[in-house]
């Protein structure tokens, strides 16, 4: 059921509106004219509103302009008895949601009311989208764990990143390394320029340079346009080359000459750009291996390096599985509007004897499953249930 304002000197019409409306299960109520009309828009909480063009005290376009600077999420639909294509259009630049001729017809007054509450739907979805965006950006990331591996973490994290010194992270796939780097972001100076994440691993290695450095128009047949590259997007702030280990011999050349010089050319171009960028580097590789075998630059990986932090495998920090499992419990319960849960001591161990192959990622994972399937307590004989998928 929608709230719905008719704002409209002709009682006949308020009248007819009213009852076609509350037939249809919402709630109506009016105004007989402009001025009246616009202090309940601003005072109410209506989810769309029906305006008459033509009206004492106030005409409908002003009562339309006043209400647009107050709040330009109401749906305004106009009707007019005298409505010219200039006065249609009139009323859509100022922000009009639709324009209707009087005498109104039912069809059309019920359709465009139902796509009027459909973009209400989709502008609040916006907003509520936004504001948890805007929470996540304000908490930042976290990195839960007071063992001894993660304390020495956090250590290293603060002695580090006020530097612009360049830093390799390795460790398993979701163990965590990509929080890493965006926590040395956040507490670098350049928190408030760009952090530009490059996943090596998922561009095709015909790709991967056309997408780090750019590329000029016509440098290749579908460079339909010049285009920057993830260095001279990330300029000021971080740049973030996840799985590094994955490149190319050919883009480790041009990163390696990057990281010397600061500078950089486009793919088909012939000017040199300076960069400013922080570059941190993670893989799941042993890299020193890679270089043994021909695959990874020896000179790139000393550059690369220049302060390495490893990330234990989760199987190696099992202690933290308790601050763990209660962050991501309550996070999880949030963000699926479900009550708050509490896990069980005895779920709390038969986590920590799980392998957890997977690292964080996986007990993210497990702890939603567990969180949406078992009741008001993770209990063990739920973990023992629903930890492990069943083929």
């Amino acid at each position: 059921m929608a709230k719905i304002l008719i704002i409209d000197d002709e009682k006949a019409i308020r009248n007819a509106l009213k009852d076609i409306l509350e037939h249809e299960g919402h709630q109506v109520e009016e105004a007989e004219d402009g001025a009246k009309g616009l202090d309940a828009a601003k005072n109410g909480s209506f989810d769309v509103v029906l305006c008459d063009i033509k009206m004492p005290r106030m005409d409908g376009m002003e009562v339309l302009e006043k209400l647009m600077a107050h709040n330009d999420d109401i749906p305004v639909v106009m009707i007019s008895g005298h409505g010219t294509i200039d006065t249609a259009v009139d009323a859509l630049k100022k922000g009009a949601f639709d324009f209707i001729q009087k005498p109104p017809d039912l069809n059309r007054i019920l359709v465009t009311l139902r796509n009027a509450l459909d973009r209400g739907d989709l502008v609040k979805e916006t907003k509520d989208l936004r504001k948890k965006v805007q929470k996540a950006k304000a908490s930042g990331v976290q990195m839960i764990g007071d063992s001894k591996a993660m304390l020495a973490i956090k250590e290293m994290i603060d002695k580090v990143a006020p530097s612009d010194a360049r830093v390799l992270i390795t460790g398993g796939n979701g163990a965590g390394k990509e929080g890493v780097a965006r926590i040395l972001h956040e507490k670098s100076p350049r928190h408030a320029g760009p952090f530009v994440e490059v996943n090596c691993a998922a561009i095709p290695s015909e790709l991967i340079e056309s997408e780090l450095f750019g590329h000029m128009k016509g440098a290749f047949t579908s460079a339909i346009k010049d285009r920057k590259g993830k260095f001279e997007l990330a300029d000021g702030g971080t740049l973030f080359l996840d799985e590094i280990g994955d490149m190319s011999l050919a883009a480790q050349a041009k990163v390696l000459r990057a990281l010397q010089e600061n500078r950089i050319t486009r793919v088909g171009g012939d000017k040199d750009i300076s960069v400013n960028v922080r570059v941190i580097a993670a893989t799941n590789k042993d890299l020193k291996r890679e270089i043994g075998e021909g695959r990874f630059r020896e000179d790139l990986f000393h550059r690369l390096s220049v302060i390495p932090i490893h990330v234990p495998s989760l199987s190696e920090r099992k202690e933290d599985i308790p601050l763990l499992a209660g962050h991501f419990v309550a996070m999880i319960c949030e963000e699926q509007g479900i009550a708050a849960k509490k896990v069980s001591e005895k779920a709390i161990k038969e986590l920590q004897k799980l392998p957890w192959t997977g690292n964080v990622r996986e007990l993210r994972n497990v702890i939603e499953r567990l969180v949406i399937l078992s009741g008001k307590e993770i209990t063990e004989a739920d973990v023992k249930t629903y930890a492990t998928p069943r083929g």
